[in-house]
């Protein structure tokens, strides 16, 4: 019989493995929503709409499985979970309503959200949700770990100070659609240094959660981001020198300050 472990396991080898090729297929086609949106991806639904559906199993696998693991009574283990949720709570609920809101009022328009595209999220997002949720209730060693505090402090730093760079380059996007009047350069903060610092926010996140884990799953999904949103970032640089020509900033990078 196939065992949970086993298929941990190779639920953390698929992750992996599928990062090289991600990378590869993002750098010669963006994702078709927001910026690069066009036709020819079938059905689209409306963006909140979207990001909350798929979004969601990270919320409600991970309150599913947590209760059966192994540490589901350690409160370090409750306390490991908490940056996950918490950025997926916002991620699947608070962003998705405040976009709604915002279109609903006739504040932002956006074109619709492939179908195609959320279905892809959606299964992505069941199977991190399991594994992270199954590395931190039940293959973890917390209590063994001499290191888990160090640790801890270090990649909630990291992860905290993604959480703010990301929520707040998000307030800036969602303000400069308001009113209309088609797209703006955004400016001030991080946005002097990069094109994409709401990208770079969740880049640092996930490294921050990598530390926290210490995991072959937490570092699985750290080189996923990356794969998937590096790419991305070089594609909406490069969509703003395009659109902007010479009034966009050229010391700007698409999402890595300084490198890229």
């Amino acid at each position: 019989m196939f065992s949970d472990e086993g298929l941990f396991h190779y639920t953390s080898l698929f992750l992996l493995l599928s990062t090289p090729p991600t990378v590869i297929s993002l750098l010669f086609l963006s994702a078709p929503y927001g910026k690069h949106h066009r036709p020819g991806w079938g059905p689209t639904i409306s963006p909140p709409l979207a990001w909350c559906l798929m979004e969601s199993p990270t919320i409600w696998l991970t309150l599913l499985l947590f209760p059966h693991g192994k540490n589901n009574g350690n409160p370090r283990a409750f306390l490991l979970i908490s940056p996950f949720l918490l950025h997926y709570l916002h991620r699947t609920l608070i962003y998705p309503l405040r976009l709604y809101l915002k279109t609903r009022n006739g504040k932002i328009q956006k074109p619709g959200f492939p179908v195609s595209v959320a279905m892809m999220a959606f299964g992505f997002n069941i199977l991190n949700a399991y594994l992270q949720a199954r590395w931190v209730s039940e293959y973890a060693d917390l209590e063994g770990d001499g290191w888990f505090w160090w640790r801890m402090a270090a990649g909630a730093v990291v992860f905290c100070s993604g959480a703010i760079v990301n929520v707040w380059s998000d307030n800036v996007l969602m303000g400069l659609k308001e009113g209309g009047g088609g797209y703006k350069i955004p400016r001030g903060g991080v946005f002097e240094w990069v094109s994409c610092p709401n990208y770079f926010g969740e880049i640092m996140e996930w490294l921050g959660w990598a530390l926290m884990t210490w995991s072959w799953a937490g570092f699985g999904f750290f080189a996923y981001t990356c794969a998937n949103l590096v790419p991305r970032a070089g594609a909406n640089h490069k969509w703003y020198l395009d659109k902007f020509g010479e009034d966009y900033p050229k010391n700007r990078r698409a999402v890595i300050p300084f490198l890229y």
